[in-house]
């Protein structure tokens, strides 16, 4: 087993290493922090609401309302966008 020389602080290396785990922990840190915000928001949103559709209502919790409009919405606007793209390419 040969032995290795301790990595310097001009080692290219070392140093893309620790600006990758410093992101990474950011990463996380941001993810359990955005985390906290939905579960708090979710738990302030439970309040059944009426939910007037097209032929008809229902009662509903008000996260699962909010969550379904937010889910229309990215989908919309997946769908304008990849309808847009297409259009510029012809």
């Amino acid at each position: 087993m040969s032995a290795q020389p301790p990595p310097t602080p001009h080692s290219g290396g070392q140093v893309k290493a620790q600006r990758r785990d410093k992101r990474e922990v950011a990463r996380a840190v941001s993810a359990v922090v955005l985390a906290g915000v939905f579960i708090a928001f979710a738990l302030l949103n439970l309040k059944q609401v009426r939910v007037d559709w097209i032929v008809g209502s229902g009662h509903a919790p008000l996260i699962i309302v909010i969550a379904i409009s937010v889910l229309v919405g990215v989908v919309l606007t997946y769908l304008t966008e990849r309808l847009s793209r297409k259009r510029r390419r012809r």
